[in-house]
Order: C-alpha cells, then structure tokens, then sequence
C-alpha cells in the first residue's frame, strides 16, 4: 500500500495507545467529585454533543486550509483539552474541558480516513481500512494495560498520557505526511492522480451534498445504532464490572483483550470464504457476533466470562468496520470524499450524546443485565436490517477481485 497509508497506520497506532482516558471519564467525575451516575453521563453527552459540530468542521477544514494541518490541529486540541482535565479542579471545569475535547476531537477523522481512500482503489479499501483498525487494536493492547495501571493510582494521569499521545501524534504526522497544496491541490495521491469515486477534497467536483444522497442517509441510520453499541461498551463497562464487585479499572484488560482479537481476526478477513461474502452478509454476520457477546456480557459474573464475551463481540466489530467505511466512500461522488465521510461520521457523534444518558439511565434503573440485553436486541435488530440497508446501496460498485461483493 502507499506510503501514506502507513504513515497513517503508524500514527495511529502511537496515537491509540494512549486513547484510554474517555471511558473513564464518568468514574472520575464520580470518584473526585462525588457525582452521581446521571451527572457523569451528562457530562459525557456534553462531550459528545460538542463531537458533531467537531466532524463537520473537519470535513470543511481539510477543504479549506489543508488535510494535513487539519488532523495537526484537532490531535493538539485533543492535547490540551486533556491536560485541562487532569487538572480541573471542580466538576465544572471538567465539564468544559470535556465540551473543548469534543470539539477537537473528530477533526481527524474525515481527512485522514478520505487520504486512505484517495491513495488506495476501491479493491484494496477493505485491506487498507483493516490494517488502520489493526494498528488501532495494536495500541489498544498497551493502552488497555497502562489504564488498569494508572487507573488504580490516579485517574487523572491516564488523561496525561493520553495528551502526551496525541501531541507524538501530532508531531508524527507533521513531519510525515506530504504537505498540503494550494486549495484544489489537496488530497491528491502520491502517486499523483485520483482514484475511485470519491478523490479529491470537494474541490474539483461540482456541489457535493451529502445529505440529499438517500443512501448515505439509510447508512448514517444503521452506523448511529452500531456508534451507540460500540459507545455503549466502551462507557458502561467500567461502570458494570463495579456493579458487579468487580474492578472498575480491569476494564482495561478487557479491552486489551479486545485489541488482541482484533490483531488475531485480521488473517480471517483474507480466507477465502470470508473474503467472498456480499457486503450485507458479512456485516450481517457481524452484527450477529455482537449480539452474542453482548448477551455473554448479560450473564457474565466473573472477569473470564467477560473476557470470552468481549472476544466474541471483537469478532464482530472486525467484520462490520472492515465494511462500512468502504461502503461511504463509494457513494461519495467525485470530489465529495472527505464530506461523505464527515457526514456519516456524525452518526458517532449523535451516538456519543445519547450512549451516556441511555446507558448510565439502563443500569442505574433497570440493571446491568438489562442493559446489555437490550444492546443485543439491537443488533439482531441490525443483523436482520443489512439485506435491506446495503444491499441495493451496493449494486453497481466495483468488485474487489475474487470476491462477489463490492468493494467496501
């Protein structure tokens, strides 16, 4: 793959394993300041709330003054909204904090997912958006473990080194990456021409409305439910595992655990069978995955059960990611890549606003079995509705080799 690929693969990886701080957001607002379970979760939809207008701006700053100065800029904010955390001294402050570190912290993702997609063809989309999820899962296995460490010493230092992460990051890519052009240059390949359908930044192709294109609406519909169970897990583990007398903070193993799966799922992706499978069958059997993890999280008692679940799930979450970033990007129309993806990346922040109300309201008033029952339903519910939702979205598109499915 182009050499930009891996730079941002690399980058990545550093940049994760210090992304461990967020889940923990809602324990340290309730063990350093004595808030209550629907105090933190507001705090955390606050966060949240501010991500939407944040993934916006990145897809129109990377038009504007660049991509590369565009993922500089939100990892720095990212930095110092962190910092603020750690030493806010009232809950107030770190709720401001939290609202500064969601406006900062989706300007990364469109551009430096839309340079994955411009370096690559659409045939080689699904091994590229892999191995940025691998590395991701790569940091996520040290991430995990330095949270269950710092976080039985002191909260707050799990938000220092997730700063210090995002400013290596930041430094990592500055220096890396090629430099943006001049406006309408951006976004270019290394190779120096346009692949695919969505090259470009927005420029080049005429009026790019995304939220006119029906079928990215019928995407973004189905990606806020899978963002809401991916933020479900991420923010009621911690809180589940104390509910039920375990260690709030051994919610680092579990998602060291999951980088491991993630890591050991990536040879499976390339077996033939697998590699076949439609679009819509493979992230329909992904989404069955999680609702079978989800269900072992229902029951779970003990840290090994919870460990056999988040495998099962992880599983899951390779099959569906590997998909649906790919399925985006092909319906973007030339020059519409970056605003494509920031639209469809808002249904992350729409979920972000309600994974905290709607999970920390579950297990407070109806318990942790509830809760993640409930979370599997939906994505049974999702399972079911794939046929539907990508299936006619994918007529047309290119066709990876050997495999009877778009590319995605």
């Amino acid at each position: 793959m182009p050499r930009t690929v891996w730079i941002l693969v690399a980058a990545r990886a550093v940049n994760r394993l210090g992304a461990f701080s967020l889940p923990f957001l809602t324990v340290l607002i309730g063990t350093e300041f004595g808030a209550g379970t629907t105090t933190a979760g507001l705090v955390s939809a606050g966060f949240g709330l501010a991500t939407i207008p944040s993934r916006v701006a990145g897809g129109r700053l990377a038009g504007r003054i660049g991509r590369r100065r565009t993922i500089v800029l939100g990892l720095v904010g990212c930095a110092l909204a962190q910092l603020g955390i750690a030493a806010a001294g009232s809950l107030a402050a770190v709720a401001v904090f939290a609202v500064l570190l969601g406006l900062s912290f989706e300007l990364y993702e469109p551009p430096s997912q839309a340079l994955i997609a411009d370096a690559v063809g659409p045939a080689d989309r699904v091994r590229a958006y892999g191995a940025l999820n691998a590395a991701l899962a790569v940091g996520g296995t040290g991430s995990g473990l330095i949270a269950a460490g710092l976080g039985r010493w002191d909260l707050r230092w799990l938000f220092v080194v997730d700063a210090l992460t995002c400013l290596a990051c930041a430094l990592t890519l500055r220096l890396a990456l090629p430099a943006d052009g001049p406006r309408g240059q951006r976004g270019v390949p290394d190779d120096g021409h346009d692949v695919g359908n969505g090259g470009g930044n927005g420029d080049g192709g005429g009026p790019v409305r995304p939220w006119r294109d029906r079928g990215l609406w019928a995407m973004f519909t189905s990606g806020t439910a899978f963002a809401l169970v991916s933020l479900h897990i991420v923010m009621a583990l911690p809180l589940t595992l104390g509910h039920r007398g375990l260690e709030p903070a051994d919610a680092g193993l579990l998602f060291t655990a999951s980088a491991v799966t993630v890591v050991a799922a990536q040879p499976a992706l390339r077996l033939r069978r697998l590699a076949a499978l439609p679009d819509p069958a493979a992230m329909a059997l992904g989404y069955a995955l999680l609702a079978a993890g989800l269900a072992g999280y229902a029951a779970a008692r003990t840290l090994p059960a919870f460990l056999a679940a988040t495998a099962v799930l992880s599983v899951g979450e390779v099959l569906v990611l590997g998909r649906v970033l790919g399925v985006v990007v092909c319906l973007a129309p030339p020059g519409g890549t970056d605003r494509y993806l920031a639209a469809y990346g808002i249904s992350w922040g729409v979920a972000t606003v309600a994974a905290p109300v709607t999970a920390t309201q579950l297990l407070e008033r109806a318990g942790a079995g509830a809760l993640w029952a409930g979370t599997a339903v939906l994505c049974l519910a999702l399972a079911a509705a794939q046929p539907l939702v990508v299936g006619p979205l994918t007529k047309g598109l290119p066709v990876r080799p050997g495999a009877g499915a778009p590319a995605a």
